[in-house]
């Protein structure tokens, strides 16, 4: 109850539970304590297991939350797929740090991640939001990455932008180009929601009326954008209300001329816009990576129509918008394009004609890039496997240390001894091998594409095709399980940093990373019954 309701382990709460249990101990709290910790080191060790079971690499996610202190809380998730294709994504640490803007910060968070669970060589990916990594701090993990880690597509991949959080700035700097109207908006709705009276007159108009819409009128929250997305649009369908409201109430008197309702009614269409794109993120269970490809580039042609428009009011909107989501679409569209590449009912054809829609007659050159970068990451892949083969074969039977030093010519000569195997043909072999695993991705490629249907579950399809596709099946794992946001999908639309709590702050990091993990573990299992036992053994 108290890793899972996260509840405070504090004297005071003893002192609540004990008037609601009068058989609680409040001695025990430090028992509740260690057995917390306990627990989380048990499932700890049950996910390092899984982890080091895992055939391919990781994706990493950072977010990082304050407090009423300078401390900061770096969350780093983990996102992989296991051996039976199911999709994780585990907070793997949280990690205590004195200065949130700190440039070693984030970089020493990372590095104990990698320490704590042995991820030394296994990252593919890393995203970080850019509201609080700076390009030194990018920089900076890159370099560390790399030391330890053979770094993908020349870490072309490494410091993705999170995309929740660029939705939530273009949001917030829409909200903010028409304050003055919002605050209009935002002053009718309390006039009709902070009095009964008002509010019974107001739905007795719209049934007066006749109004057809069934939305209620809701105050927003300004911390979460999307609640005043949905205030829009319940003022927009009942905009006839609200222009006869003056008749029936005269104390109203904050009505919005045309010129304001035509703002909210644009407003609202590219709100609905940024709304529907951050839906994918939202999503249960966890979205695979090769869906985001589509919600991203129709959001980004969206805004560059409304940019690029003849409307002035609508291109001084958007504009600044356009301006800072291409520049997210540009770092991060070759990832999001190999991640649709590897559904096979897309492949390259989705990006292709997705291209051709964005860039014109320029396309061809982007479309290129994409098929170089799959092709480099095949290779890569490729080239992990051999590594991984002959690290099997020096594990085996140690053939070098048995065998005598080999005394023959030293003329230069391609052959060795009699018995023994030629230079030239250890190249042939490796030259065969690399060729038959490069047909994998060109045989996957050109095979015809795969009927679209419903429910298609593309990590059994993978593991379907496994045998066809060795390589190319490990590589489309690792893909599919990165992450776009590094946010939790109930912070999808903050429109803040989050902030820790200050009972939550005032405890040890070991605790609070304790508890925090180990909730969001038994999260996606059911508590085993060791553990409810035990729990119901303590004196409480």
């Amino acid at each position: 109850m108290v890793v899972c309701r996260m509840l405070p382990n504090h004297p005071r709460k003893g002192k609540e539970l004990m008037t609601l249990c009068p058989q609680f101990n409040p001695s025990c709290l430090n028992s509740v304590e260690g057995f917390c910790v306990s627990m989380y080191l048990r499932e700890k060790q049950n996910l390092l297991d899984l982890i080091n079971r895992i055939p391919g690499r990781l994706n990493l996610t950072l977010d990082l939350w304050t407090s009423n202190q300078s401390t900061g809380y770096v969350f780093i998730r983990g996102h992989f797929i296991d051996s039976d294709c199911n999709l994780h994504h585990p907070i793997l640490n949280v990690v205590t740090v004195p200065f949130c803007d700190s440039d070693d910060s984030l970089t020493q968070a990372v590095m104990t991640c990698l320490s704590d669970w042995h991820l030394e060589g296994r990252v593919l990916t890393l995203a970080v939001d850019k509201s609080f990594a700076s390009e030194s701090v990018k920089v900076n993990l890159q370099g560390h990455l790399s030391v330890n880690n053979h770094v993908i597509l020349s870490g072309q991949l490494l410091n993705q932008n999170c995309y929740a959080r660029v939705l939530s700035r273009l949001a917030l700097d829409a909200l903010q180009a028409m304050g003055e109207t919002i605050s209009k908006v935002r002053k009718c709705v309390k006039f009709v929601k902070f009095s009964e009276s008002h509010e019974e007159k107001f739905i007795e108009l719209k049934q007066q009326l006749q109004v057809p819409s069934l939305v209620n009128l809701l105050i927003d929250d300004r911390y979460k954008w999307d609640t005043t997305y949905h205030m829009l649009v319940a003022v927009c369908e009942l905009k006839e209300v609200f222009a006869c409201f003056d008749t029936t109430c005269p104390d109203f008197t904050m009505t919005l001329t045309m010129d304001d309702w035509n703002q909210v009614e644009t407003l609202r269409t590219y709100l609905k816009y940024l709304y529907d794109a951050a839906q994918v993120l939202t999503a249960r269970p966890h979205p695979t990576a090769n869906l985001y490809f589509h919600e991203v580039s129709k959001l980004h042609m969206e805004l560059t129509n409304a940019a690029f428009g003849h409307d002035p009011f609508l291109s001084s909107l958007i504009l600044p918008l356009h301006k800072n989501f291409d520049q997210y679409w540009t770092e991060s569209c070759l990832m999001l394009a190999v991640s649709v590449a590897v559904d096979p009912r897309h492949k390259m054809k989705l990006v292709e004609s997705t291209f051709a829609k964005i860039f014109g007659d320029n396309a061809e050159p982007w479309i290129r890039i994409v098929e170089d970068g799959l092709h480099e990451l095949f290779i890569d892949y490729n080239t992990d496997m051999l590594h991984f083969t002959a690290s099997i074969g020096d594990e085996g039977d140690d053939i070098m240390s048995r065998t005598e030093p080999y005394e023959g010519p030293v003329d230069g000569s391609l052959f060795v001894d009699e018995g023994g195997i030629s230079d030239f043909e250890f190249f042939i072999s490796d030259f065969t091998c690399m060729q038959q695993f490069k047909s994998e991705l060109d045989e996957y490629l050109e095979e015809p594409l795969l009927s679209d249907v419903k429910e298609f579950d593309i990590l059994s399809w993978w593991r379907v095709n496994q045998p066809k596709y060795p390589t190319l099946s490990r590589l489309a794992s690792d893909i599919l399980s990165m992450s776009i946001s590094t946010v939790s999908a109930d912070s999808v639309f903050d429109t803040e940093i989050r902030k820790m709590d200050n009972y939550r702050s005032s405890l040890d990091s070991r605790t609070l990373e304790a508890l925090i993990c180990a909730k969001d573990w038994l999260r996606y299992k059911s508590i085993p019954k060791n553990v409810s036992n035990t729990l119901e053994k303590m004196k409480l």
